[in-house]
């Protein structure tokens, strides 16, 4: 038998603390002349003079270190968890304290908490065994890990989306907790299990309040299992890392709603946790572990291992009362006494056969005669059996053979002597009268059966499945034949199958372009209706109303075209004009000059292109149109800025963009500047699908305001091309 080992640790001051306000220290014991301390002082809440000291296995202080906490209080229960023994590890304390500091640490490897050093120095060890065995023990090691969130278990190596309401349930196994369904994935290496452990810390149940910005809302346990094998022998040990979530006072943390929920939860299983070391401690007969699951599965005094208890402390003063409660706590578990008990190795091997039930062996018990009842009580003895002659019976025995009766007729009973009914005759009346023992029967006794040979196995199971195939083709000859078909019809049918099938895909994709060209029609875009024409007519090609929709828009864009030079011509016209009235729109009085310019420009603009719109107004298709009345002044700007843009074709830098842009290619147009893939695209579409065109063959441009002109290029556009040439 041996205790509960509790170790306090002290946390170090945070941001907002004062040095001023700690209560909390660590001390020595007087006696003990050893450096590490063993006692935890701190005031009475009620005389400052008074002072509690709590005595423990080991005090660490703010100065102490992770490193120092697992070489001098964890790394020696590791032998004996390879020894056979269960190892539970758990940080209690207010939350706050660094109880999830200590068990998982952070990032760095200085600041790595008990749990990976745990695994870190368990892989290592286990990589030492399988060595120094020569691989005749090989070691495996099992994970798990849950936690227990508004008294409920959920596994964490789930997905969160995969939890039902009710979590996973609790069961008894051989006098330990089991939690069913949980999840046990097996860990060959540190780094696999790093990944595994950050991944199902992420499912945690995490969340701020006011004293703590990352507080954690559950109790999570983790529990791996270390498997020894050396030949048939096989030995299992557990260990169990719980990181306990802290009491909370709801009137310090200014909890919501949600969080006043998850913390009642916390308070009600830290409650009964100290109930059940209560009640340990006292010896009571009944222990409250169903008031929790948490109880019930840390289970303290029930489990069989070495027990660690880490109490985590807060130094200032605010955390007065809790860290006097916590110490309390503390100091009564440390009294608890834990059976160290090893578990046993389970041999590998075939089980025990169990008697037969039936045969020579087995004896059956005689019936005894009721001669006690009243119904049986005329019943008398019946004289001595000859020599050669079957015993009678004296009462008739049940049995599904018939059986010829082995009582004589000439068998003369002698009267029974009279009793009174209601009186019970003595046993010394019957003393004389024995019931012989049973003999068998000749015809019942079983014989013992000779062992069948392989032949024998192999002709029965022969026989038995002739006997099934005769009886599938009798049943099969009962049904009705089906006639068979030709290979000529076959071929005919698959023929019209893939037929009706490729009917039905271009039947679709036909509808689908001629919805396309009724979208188009209905925009005003006749040329690329008509194209969508033109392609259904390959999948409707007897389609006569298709037919004359085609030439309807094919006669209605040669109307269009008619007039398109005539247009051109009128909109460098108007252009002329336009650079015309600019240059005299100086010579408008200065009061009036803004406005009568402007109503003079108007008016040109106006009378100008409305003989090119005469024609045009049912096609909008690929078409180039100022959007406001100023568009047109762009062109004239652009002439006074660089005169080579007015269409000389001589000056070498038009000749080199018009060339370049003439030349369709992709990758000369993006060298230009201001022109980028999809533009240069879309200057290559406009070129090759201009009306001008009639969309057989591309437009040569030959001046830059006809460049100017196409479909997403502007003057803009154009003088940084130039200009980019420049350099």
């Amino acid at each position: 038998m041996g205790g509960i080992r509790v170790v306090a640790r002290i946390r170090p001051l945070q941001d907002t603390e004062l040095e001023r306000d700690c209560i909390v220290s660590a001390a020595s014991n007087d006696h003990d002349t050893s450096s590490q301390p063993t006692l935890v002082r701190i005031p009475s809440s009620k005389n400052e003079n008074e002072i509690y000291s709590f005595q423990f296995s080991s005090v660490y202080d703010e100065d102490c270190s992770q490193q120092i906490i697992f070489d001098n209080e964890i790394s020696p229960t590791i032998k004996h968890l390879f020894n056979g023994f269960d190892v539970t590890i758990f940080a209690y304390g207010v939350t706050g304290t660094g109880k999830t500091h200590t068990m998982r640490g952070g990032k760095s490897l200085a600041d790595r908490g008990i749990i990976p050093r745990l695994l870190s120095s368990t892989y290592r060890r286990c990589r030492k065994i399988e060595k120094d065995s020569a691989g005749k023990t090989s070691v495996g090691i099992t994970l798990s890990y849950y936690e227990i969130y508004n008294d409920k278990v959920f596994d964490l190596l789930e997905a969160p989306e995969k939890r039902t309401l009710a979590g996973l349930p609790l069961r008894d196994n051989g006098g330990k907790t089991v939690v069913v369904g949980l999840t046990e994935r097996p860990c060959e290496s540190l780094k696999e299990f790093e990944k595994i452990y950050d991944q199902a810390n992420v499912n945690r149940s995490t969340s701020a309040t006011k004293l703590n910005a990352h507080s954690s809302r559950s109790h999570a346990i983790l529990c791996f299992k270390v498997t020894m094998t050396t030949g048939d022998e096989v030995r299992v040990s557990t260990a169990s890392a719980i990181d306990l979530a802290g009491s909370e006072d709801n009137r310090r943390t200014d909890n919501g709603k949600e969080r006043m929920v998850e913390s009642a939860s916390i308070n009600k299983s830290l409650f009964v946790l100290a109930k059940c070391v209560e009640a340990i401690s006292q010896n009571h007969a009944r222990i409250p572990y169903r008031e929790s699951k948490m109880t019930r599965i840390l289970s303290l005094g029930q489990n069989n291992g070495l027990t660690v208890m880490i109490l985590n402390l807060a130094p200032c003063r605010s955390y007065h009362l809790d860290t006097i409660s916590s110490l309390n706590f503390a100091n009564r578990t440390k009294k608890i006494e834990v059976r160290e008990i090893e578990n046993e190795p389970i041999t590998k091997g075939c089980a025990r056969p169990l008697p037969p039930l039936t045969g020579s062996s087995m004896q059956r018990q005689p019936l005894r005669p009721l001669a006690t009842t009243v119904h049986n009580a005329a019943v008398g003895v019946k004289a001595a059996p000859q020599k050669g002659d079957k015993p009678a019976k004296s009462f008739s025995v049940y049995s599904d053979r018939s059986r010829n009766s082995g009582i004589p007729t000439h068998a003369v009973r002698e009267p029974a002597k009279q009793s009174s009914p209601l009186k019970r005759p003595s046993d010394a009346g019957h003393s004389t009268f024995s019931r012989p023992a049973k003999r068998r029967s000749p015809d019942r006794v079983r014989k013992p059966s000779a062992a069948m040979s392989k032949a024998a196995i192999e002709d029965m199971i022969e026989k038995k499945v002739t006997d099934i195939l005769a009886a599938r083709a009798l049943d099969h000859s009962s049904a009705a034949p089906v006639p068979e078909i030709s290979e000529e019809v076959q071929r005919r049918l698959d023929l019209l199958e893939q037929k009706i099938e490729g009917q039905e895909d271009s039947r679709e994709q036909g509808l689908t372009f001629l919805l396309m060209a009724k979208q188009h029609a209905v925009r005003g875009e006749d040329r690329s209706a008509l194209r969508m024409f033109l392609l259904a007519k390959d999948y409707f090609p007897n389609n006569a109303k298709l037919d004359m929709k085609i030439k309807k828009l094919q006669g209605k864009l040669k109307e269009k075209q008619a007039p398109r030079v005539g247009n051109t011509e009128t909109l460098a016209t108007t252009e002329t004009r336009g650079s015309h009235l600019q240059e005299t729109a100086g010579q408008v009085p200065k009061d009036e000059g803004g406005r009568r310019g402007k109503q003079v420009i108007d008016d040109e603009y106006k009378s100008n292109i409305a003989g090119s719109e005469g024609g045009d107004d049912t096609d909008n298709s690929f078409r180039y149109r100022p959007k406001s009345k100023m568009a047109v002044r762009k062109p004239a700007s652009s002439n006074t800025t660089h005169p080579e843009s007015a269409g000389d074709p001589g000056t070498p830098r038009t000749r080199q963009v018009l060339d370049i842009v003439n030349s369709q290619d992709v990758k000369r147009l993006r060298l230009l500047r201001g022109v980028g893939a999809k533009k240069a695209e879309a200057i290559i579409e406009a070129l090759c699908g201009s009306e001008d065109s009639g969309g057989s063959c591309p437009v040569v441009i030959h001046s830059l305001a006809q460049l100017g002109g196409l479909r997403g290029v502007g003057a803009k556009t154009v003088e940084n091309m130039r200009a980019g040439l420049d350099e």
